[in-house]
């Protein structure tokens, strides 16, 4: 029987994505440690859990202006938060890394209504690289876009929405275990976790009404971690960059 609605999961992306943040505050750089490894493993829940809800958002709302108007002025905050919370230069200086998820989320939706709309196939191609390019120095860099877009494709699929979905974590591990961090890279494989969870949503809301709770909680947990960082260590960046 599917027992989790919508705010559970919601609820498991900001506690997974809590305690994935702590762990960079606590243990910069991905340190080595079995429990520190097993930490950001549990992290790894938050972003597939965005990116199906995205895809269910941008299938259920009224108003798609509002929603990409909220989606932007949320990834604009986000990403002095963000920077704040990892010590990020506010004006990007490398391809990974330079701003939140948000970016690429926000992204993601455009590219859902371009696919969409009745626009030349070839455009929409175009228009999608586009994208690609604009949200790659991103957390999850276009992956996420990537994702999204082959999730909002194959909704009503549970198995192919999943099999996208791994795809796209699966090129994202390949990216970071090439260029940045070995272990960290096969980490990001760990979102298959999220598989089981997703598999228990029953398609429903729930009784309250969380829909602005995420858009609150993110930039402010950032914000706390952030003032956090610099007491502790001073203006260092905790993240991979």
């Amino acid at each position: 029987m599917k027992k989790l609605n919508s705010n559970h999961l919601k609820l498991i992306a900001i506690i997974a994505m809590t305690i994935d943040h702590l762990t960079w505050l606590a243990f910069p750089g991905c340190q080595k440690i079995w429990y520190v490894m097993l930490l950001h493993i549990v992290g790894r829940l938050t972003a597939p859990i965005m990116w199906f809800f995205i895809v269910e958002g941008y299938n259920h709302t009224h108003n798609l202006k509002k929603y990409l108007t909220r989606l932007f002025l949320f990834a604009f905050v986000s990403h002095f938060a963000f920077c704040l919370a990892f010590g990020i230069p506010f004006i990007p200086n490398s391809i990974f890394n330079g701003t939140s998820v948000m970016w690429s989320l926000a992204w993601s939706v455009v590219l859902l209504a371009i696919f969409d709309s009745k626009i030349n196939e070839k455009l929409k191609v175009l228009l999608m690289i586009l994208i690609f390019v604009i949200t790659f120095p991103s957390d999850w860099s276009c992956i996420a876009v990537f994702s999204i877009l082959f999730m909002n494709k194959y909704r009503g699929n549970f198995k192919k929405q999943m099999i996208m979905m791994m795809l796209g974590t699966l090129m994202y591990a390949t990216v970071y275990f090439i260029f940045l961090d070995k272990v960290y890279g096969l980490l990001q494989l760990f979102t298959c976790l999220t598989i089981p969870v997703l598999y228990l949503y029953n398609g429903e809301r729930g009784k309250v009404n969380l829909k602005y709770l995420f858009y609150i909680y993110y930039p402010l947990h950032l914000i706390i971690i952030g003032i956090i960082r610099l007491v502790i260590y001073g203006n260092i960046p905790i993240i991979f960059k």
